[in-house]
């Protein structure tokens, strides 16, 4: 499989590592000043760049159709737009906060545990994520993932990092040179705490799952999900 690179950072460098020992061919490794020369000779784009260039990045390859999986966080407010650009070009596309295997199975258990937890309102949850200081975002896509799955199914309204009402979920943001990702839900009463937590101890799992979904999705069609990818629907 020939595979572009949209952001050419760490994240770029660690996909390129995994997508080599599998056996697949880099025809592109565009950092964000470069050209897109090189993209149609692509199967499939990956991008992993910044939150102002993610856009064109996305619909520059859903225009040429080029199936393109994209797990830059940060901009958001346009994804409804990439959707429709997707289904007006019958192009294919996967947006993922997070494509390790471990955080999506967390994103199914954090679901199940905000069902179970909903009628019990003694206990009042919050969340705390850690990540690397290099990281511009803040929350993090995956912070809220998990907070809209909590929120969907609890009797909180939003999320909120500093200052919470009392219908906020509060998200405990920190900044930690080299933590790769650590996510815990806490569900805290007067008499114990119950948490879950998910901690990445490298990239790899992030770069392992964004290659599996490249894989997935060659030859399709539509607006898809790791969900889609890992059978978890």
């Amino acid at each position: 499989m020939k595979i572009a690179l949209l952001g050419y950072g760490k994240m770029g460098k660690v996909i390129e590592r995994i997508a080599l020992e599998r056996g697949h061919e880099i025809v592109l490794r565009k950092s964000s000043s470069d050209s897109f020369e090189g993209l149609e000779l692509a199967d499939v784009a990956i991008d992993f760049s910044i939150p102002n260039a993610a856009v064109s990045n996305i619909s520059y390859c859903i225009e040429q159709g080029i199936p393109v999986v994209s797990g830059t966080t940060g901009w958001l407010e346009n994804y409804h737009t990439m959707v429709q650009l997707c289904h007006s070009k019958k192009a294919a596309f996967i947006y993922g906060s997070n494509f390790s295997l471990g955080v999506n199975l967390f994103f199914e258990l954090n679901d199940y545990l905000a069902k179970m937890m909903a009628k019990f309102n003694q206990y009042n949850v919050s969340m705390e994520e850690i990540h690397h200081t290099q990281k511009l975002d803040k929350p993090s896509g995956t912070a809220i993932s998990l907070a809209n799955s909590i929120i969907n199914h609890t009797d909180k309204n939003s999320w909120s990092i500093e200052n919470p009402l009392k219908d906020d979920l509060f998200i405990d943001v920190k900044r930690v040179d080299n933590v790769p990702g650590t996510h815990t839900i806490f569900y805290t009463s007067a008499v114990d705490t119950i948490e879950i937590k998910h901690t990445a101890h490298n990239r790899d799992g992030f770069a392992f799952g964004a290659i599996i979904a490249a894989e997935w999705i060659v030859g399709k069609t539509g607006v898809f999900t790791m969900k889609d990818v890992l059978g978890l629907k």
